[in-house]
């Protein structure tokens, strides 16, 4: 029996222990059937096989994202400018001057995170000043990670915020002498606020959220993404916010495997709606490219510990173990896995506490239970997780907010936040993912040059070269370890016979490129079971998934497309806004300015002076840095 598609004259890295380079690959039935030499694979060819060549380049298994939101994101792309990857404020302010300038009412121009000021040159965020400038008439929202949030005018008339609005919980509607609010909205940490304020914009119509999701899936799929696992969202309902992503599945019109967790919605009724979706919904039900994956990452409010660096870690509520214990039950009672969003290890070990209390009636053995984030887990609960059989998904939240936890808790405490090479060592299970696409980008190759480089994304290094990964033990975070914790073990992950037929060709090799280029990768051939779903440069013309133009006719995606504005035209750039390099300052947030850099501190971290000790370098220059 032939094969439907062959890739040949290729440099394939398999990660099968058992043969872990190759140079050829037969797939059927959107299965590798066959993986090796030219001359083996070729022999398989028959009238019908398509045959692809290589050309020489590296292949790699697809990339698997252990947690983002993609139905969420899908629903909003085609609305939202993306400043993932932009280098510079000024090239920013050009992009959502061009925006606003083509955005009718009473839409709003939305630049809903997946950046941080410290990506930009000007290592700052715009002004309020600034964005009213460009924008008096048409509603902006600018969010940055879930720490704040800036509004124009026009955007505060449209939510209607006045000096009349109270501050929420946990929250800050910033005022001016007068009372009336500024246009900056504050988590401390909550960032309840920051949703319920996004969530007040327009929405796009069904059939334009449909293209969005697809368009959302096809930048993922540039980016060399072929698996995802979403971790729900708030004012995320099942299963009617899953609507779209269903209509696509049963279209056939999926190209990335999703697997989801429901979220729940209800602060205080969290139990109810777990009792009421573990009746209806069966774990697993779905297929390889949607399926049900168990519950979270919000099991109950009350244990939600906002990752909110630039504030002080937030206790958990006293009633935390009582409200996690009864939801726990319930899924471990229904062999439901679970996720659950931890940022501090004061969270994790009360969280742990509940745990192994649940254990002891009903064994958690075979739940394929995590924690996501786990930034400041200690060695004990890595050790407690291991014993119950549980994993911890790692995003790269650190790689866009290490200089808020550096600045707030030191060079040193970052150094190993996560302790992502501690805890692979002590064979914990342990995988990568992005978290995007509010507090940090979709984009999976600014996670692996994190992991590998040990720096942000604005240069600063904050981890030992202890504490990263070589590019081999990375790429399997994003890969084969990434089954565990969505139970498809065997089934991707690697280049192996019988297992999906998912891979990439990235536009560059990974294993050979400079460290400095890995967060630049793209892919120029991405195969989802055995189809093309993105091709460019060698590999265009095999492109199967030719999309409808974005919807509607102003949406930036179809001026900028994606991350780093890799559609915008070169002369965008020349109408950028001037920035006032000393205007604003409240973007540190941190009580003392330095004589020398005043708030950008981030400049003064990342730079190659030659010093063992940083804090005792502080007073170098009359730079002040090194004390805060």
């Amino acid at each position: 029996m032939s094969v439907d598609t062959i890739l040949h004259n290729a440099r394939v890295t398999t990660l099968d222990h058992t043969k872990p380079t190759a140079s050829a690959l037969a797939i059927r039935d959107g299965r590798f059937a066959a993986v090796g030499t030219d001359r083996e694979i070729l022999a398989l060819a028959g009238p019908e096989t398509r045959v692809i060549d290589g050309k020489g380049r590296s292949v790699l298994p697809g990339l698997i994202d252990n947690h983002t939101h993609v139905v969420r994101g899908g629903l909003n792309f085609n609305m939202e400018l993306r400043w993932d990857g932009v280098r510079s404020l000024a090239d920013a302010m050009a992009m959502l001057k061009r925006q606003v300038e083509i955005t009718p009412p009473p839409q709003w121009v939305r630049v809903v995170g997946g950046f941080t000021e410290h990506q930009f040159a000007e290592k700052r965020l715009p002004t309020l000043e600034e964005i009213n400038a460009v924008a008096p008439d048409t509603p902006v929202f600018l969010l940055h990670l879930y720490d704040r949030a800036l509004l124009n005018a026009a955007a505060l008339r449209a939510v209607g915020y006045t000096k009349d609005t109270p501050n929420p919980p946990g929250a800050e509607i910033q005022r001016d002498a007068a009372g009336n609010p500024t246009g900056l909205l504050l988590a401390k940490p909550n960032a309840g606020l920051l949703y319920a304020t996004l969530a007040k914009g327009p929405k796009l119509p069904v059939e334009y959220q449909v293209n969005s999701t697809r368009h959302f899936m096809r930048e993922l799929n540039r980016l060399g993404v072929t698996s995802v696992i979403d971790a729900g969202g708030g004012f995320q309902n099942y299963p009617d916010d899953y609507a779209v992503i269903q209509e696509l599945a049963d279209a056939g019109q999926m190209t990335v495997r999703l697997a989801y967790n429901l979220f729940t919605q209800k602060p205080k009724e969290e139990k109810e709606d777990f009792l009421n979706w573990t009746s209806s919904v069966k774990y697993k039900q779905g297929t390889d490219y949607f399926r049900h994956n168990g519950a979270g990452e919000m099991l109950v409010f009350s244990a939600a510990d906002f990752e909110d660096f630039r504030q002080p870690r937030p206790d958990m509520a006293p009633e935390m173990e009582g409200e996690l214990e009864e939801v726990v039950r319930v899924l471990a009672e229904n062999r439901w896995p679970w996720r659950l969003h931890a940022t501090y290890d004061e969270t994790i070990s009360r969280a742990l506490d509940v745990f192994e209390k649940v254990n002891e009636d009903i064994p958690l053995e075979g739940l394929n239970w995590f924690f996501d984030h786990a930034e400041t887990i200690s060695d004990r609960s890595i050790d407690r997780i291991a014993a119950l059989g549980g994993g911890v998904a790692v995003q790269h939240r650190m790689a866009y907010q290490g200089e808020y936890f550096v600045e707030r808790y030191g060079l040193e405490a970052a150094g190993a936040t996560p302790p992502i090479a501690k805890m692979l060592d002590r064979g914990l299970k342990v995988s990568a993912g992005t978290d995007a696409t509010r507090v940090a980008s979709y984009n999976p190759w600014v996670s692996l040059a994190w992991m590998i480089t040990g720096r942000t994304v604005g240069g600063l290094r904050i981890y030992p070269e202890r504490n990263c990964l070589d590019r081999e033990t990375a790429l399997r975070m994003w890969s084969e370890n990434g089954t565990w914790f969505s139970n498809e073990e065997g089934l991707k992950g690697r280049i192996e016979a019988g297992q999906l037929a998912d891979l990439i060709v990235p536009s560059k090799d990974f294993f050979a490129c400079p460290e400095a280029d890995i967060s630049d990768l793209t892919s120029d051939l991405t195969m989802v079971g055995g189809k093309v779903v993105y091709g460019a440069g060698d590999f265009a013309a095999l492109d199967d998934t030719p999309l409808p133009p974005a919807m509607p006719d102003w949406s930036p995606v179809r001026s900028f497309r994606g991350y780093g504005a890799w559609g915008a035209s070169d002369d965008f750039r020349a109408e950028a806004v001037a920035p006032d390099a000393v205007s604003f300052t409240a973007g540190c947030g941190c009580s003392s300015a330095c004589l020398v850099h005043g708030h950008d501190h981030a400049r003064a971290w990342s730079s190659d002076a030659p010093v063992s000790d940083v804090k005792s370098f502080w007073g170098a220059l009359g730079c002040a840095c090194w004390a805060v």
